[in-house]
C-alpha cells in the first residue's frame, strides 16, 4: 500500500506510445451517442442567478456586495480568502437581491452562503477596459496573478484552485499533462468542448506550459473520441508551435481520466501514497481548464460560465448547453425540454460518481458537468443492501490499489485510525468498489462518511489544539503577571528597608551630634570661663576687672 516518492526524469514524447496499466478499472458502457453529437448550445440568461461563494476546494470567497446594490457583468463580488481559495465573479448584471444560505449542489444536500442576482437582461459590462496581453512576454508569476483574478478552478474533478495547483514556480515541474479523457458515462462537456473550440485549448495549454515552465506537454484523450481527437489535430498543425506537444490515445476503460490514474498509463509511474503530483514533476490540468485560462488571459474575461451536459432517458432533449454560473438547474432542464413522464431522479454529476438530490432549484456551479435525469427502467433503485460475503471482487476492480473490503469494516464500526492505516484518503471514490458488490453494499458512501467523521474529527482536534494553547498562554501570562508583582514587591521592600537604613542613619547621625554638643558642653565647663576650676591668681584677676567695671559705672552715673 505505501507508495514513495519517485523522481520522475525528462520524458521524450516518444516515449509516452507505450502505455501501461493501473489497477483494476471497469469497461462500461458510454451513453454518450446523443449528446457527444449535440453541438454546444447558449443557455438563455434565467431571471435570477443563485452564486455560492465556494465552488471550489479550500475555503470559501468573501463577500464583496450588499443587498441592493447594481453589479455589473464579470465584477468582483467574492474576494479569496486565504492561499487556497478562488474568486467568485458576478455572472450577469443586476441588483443584489440577497446574500444568504441557498440549497448547492453537495451530497450533504446542506444549504451554503451564496449571493443572488436579479439579472436585469443589459449584460452590462464593467467600465474598465484591460490592455490585450502578450502572453509569452508574461513572467509565470504574472500568468499565475492572472488566472488566479479570472477565479478559475478544475473544470474536470473536484475545482481545486488552478492557481495553487500551478504552483508559480515552486515546483520542478517536467510534464504539463492535459487530460481529455472522459470516461465517465453519460458525459459529453469536454467532448464538445474540444470539437467546437480545440484552438482555444491550444492557446491555454501553451499559456499552462509556460506558467509552469514545463519541458513537455501530453495532450490525453480517450480512444473513443475520434471527432475530437481529429479537431485537435487540426488545431496543433495549424498553431506551428508545438514542436513540445504530443497527443496520446488512452483505453476507454473507467476510470481512466482520474489524475494518478492517467499519470500511471502514461509514465507507468504512480503518484506517492498524500502525495501530489507535482512532487514527481508533473501538473495535470483539464481540457476545460485550460479552455477557461485562454479566456482569462487572451480575452481578458473571468470564469463565468461553463458547459453542462444535461442527459438521460428522463429528458426530453438531452444536449450539450453552456449556462452562466449560478443558473439555476430548472432553468437548464426547460431548455431541455423538460422531465419526461417516467424521470425517476436526479442526479448530479455522472453515474459513478454523481449524487442524486431532491430539489433542482440548486445552482450550476464551476464543478457543475452534468445533470443527469434517469428513469427506472434505465437506472433501477438499488435492493437493500445484504451483508458483505467477502468475494473480493471489489478489491480486484479498485483503481487505487486499496482494500475496499477491509475499509467498509473500518467506517462502518467507525474504527476511523484503522481506516486512514489502509489508506482511506487514496480512495477516489470512482464507485467501481459499489458497481460490481453482489451485496449491493453503497462502498462510498460508507468511504465518504469515515472521511467527513475524520476531517471534522481533525477540526475538532484542531480546535482543542488551540484552546488548550490559548490556556496554556494564559497560565503562562498569569505566572509571568505573578512573577513581575512579586518583583514588584521585592523591590518595593528593598525600598522600604533602605529608608529603614536612611532612618537609622539619621538617627545615628542626630545622637552623634548631640554627643558632640555634649562634649562641647563639657569642653566648654572647663574652660577658664568657669570660676569653678578657676585657680586664686585667675580668681584675683577676674575680681580686680569686675571690681574696675563697677567703679567706671558708678563715676558714669554720678
Amino acid at each position: 500500500m505505501n507508495r514513495s516518492a519517485t523522481s520522475f526524469s525528462r520524458p521524450q514524447l516518444s516515449s509516452f506510445k507505450t502505455l501501461h496499466h493501473f489497477h483494476g478499472g471497469l469497461k462500461l458502457p458510454g451513453h454518450r451517442e446523443i449528446t457527444a453529437s449535440m453541438p454546444i448550445r447558449q443557455a438563455e440568461l434565467p431571471p435570477q442567478l443563485i452564486v455560492p461563494l465556494q465552488q471550489h476546494i479550500g475555503a470559501a470567497a468573501v463577500s464583496l456586495v450588499q443587498v441592493g446594490e447594481q453589479v455589473c457583468k464579470g465584477q468582483l463580488i467574492g474576494r479569496q480568502a486565504g492561499a487556497i481559495s478562488a474568486c467568485v465573479h458576478a455572472p450577469s448584471s443586476g441588483v443584489i437581491s440577497a446574500v444568504e444560505d441557498r440549497p448547492v449542489p453537495h451530497p450533504s444536500g446542506l444549504q451554503a452562503p451564496c449571493i443572488v442576482i436579479d439579472t436585469d437582461g443589459m449584460e452590462r459590462d464593467s467600465d474598465e477596459q484591460y490592455p490585450l496581453l502578450d502572453y509569452t512576454r508574461l513572467t509565470p508569476d504574472a500568468l499565475c496573478k492572472l488566472i488566479r483574478d479570472a477565479g478559475i478552478v478544475g473544470l474536470g474533478g473536484a475545482g481545486f484552485p488552478t492557481q495553487v495547483k500551478l504552483g508559480c514556480g515552486k515546483y520542478d515541474i517536467k510534464l504539463l499533462l492535459i487530460n481529455a479523457v472522459e470516461c465517465e458515462p453519460y458525459i459529453a462537456c469536454d467532448n464538445r468542448l474540444i470539437q467546437e473550440r480545440a484552438a482555444d485549448i491550444i492557446s491555454g495549454v501553451h499559456i499552462l506550459q509556460r506558467a509552469v515552465e514545463a519541458e513537455s506537454c501530453i495532450i490525453a484523450i480517450e480512444d473513443d473520441m475520434a471527432q475530437a481527437e481529429a479537431a485537435l489535430q487540426t488545431a496543433l498543425q495549424q498553431d506551428g508551435n508545438n514542436t513540445d506537444i504530443a497527443l496520446t490515445r488512452v483505453p476507454e476503460i473507467y476510470p481512466s481520466g482520474g489524475e494518478r490514474q492517467l499519470i500511471k498509463v502514461l509514465t507507468g509511474e504512480e503518484v506517492p501514497s498524500q502525495g501530489f503530483p507535482a512532487d514527481m514533476g508533473i501538473i495535470c490540468q483539464n481540457v476545460g481548464t485550460a479552455a477557461a485560462v485562454h479566456n482569462a488571459v487572451v480575452k481578458r474575461q473571468p470564469l463565468l460560465p461553463r458547459i453542462v451536459t444535461l442527459t438521460g432517458n428522463g429528458l426530453v432533449q438531452p444536449q450539450n448547453i453552456e449556462a452562466l454560473i449560478g443558473t439555476p438547474v430548472s432553468h437548464l432542464v426547460a431548455t431541455a425540454g423538460g422531465y419526461c413522464s417516467d424521470v425517476e431522479r436526479l442526479i448530479i454529476g455522472g453515474p459513478m460518481m454523481g449524487y442524486a438530490v431532491t430539489d433542482d432549484n440548486i445552482p450550476v456551479t464551476k464543478t457543475l458537468n452534468c445533470a443527469l435525469a434517469v428513469t427506472a427502467d434505465e437506472m433501477p433503485v438499488p435492493p437493500p443492501a445484504q451483508p458483505c460475503i467477502r468475494c473480493g471482487k471489489c478489491t480486484e476492480v479498485c483503481p487505487a490499489d486499496l482494500l475496499p473490503q477491509q475499509l467498509y469494516w473500518y467506517a462502518h464500526s467507525s474504527n476511523l485510525d484503522a481506516a486512514q492505516d489502509y489508506s482511506l484518503f487514496d480512495c477516489i471514490e470512482c464507485g467501481c468498489c459499489a458497481y460490481v458488490c453482489p451485496s449491493h453494499i453503497p462502498l462510498v458512501q460508507y468511504y465518504r462518511h469515515a472521511k467527513t467523521e475524520i476531517w471534522v474529527r481533525e477540526k475538532q482536534l484542531q480546535s482543542s489544539d488551540l484552546a488548550r494553547q490559548r490556556h496554556e498562554a494564559r497560565l503562562s501570562r498569569l505566572d509571568r503577571i505573578k512573577q513581575e508583582r512579586a518583583a514588584r514587591m521585592a523591590k518595593k521592600k528593598l525600598a522600604l528597608a533602605g529608608d529603614d537604613s536612611r532612618k537609622d542613619n539619621k538617627k545615628a547621625a542626630i545622637e552623634a551630634a548631640l554627643e558632640r554638643v555634649k562634649r562641647k558642653k563639657q569642653q566648654a565647663d572647663s574652660t577658664p570661663g568657669n570660676t569653678d576650676n578657676l585657680t586664686p591668681a585667675q580668681q584675683q584677676l577676674i575680681d580686680d576687672a569686675d571690681r574696675r567695671r563697677r567703679q567706671q559705672q558708678e563715676d558714669r552715673n554720678s
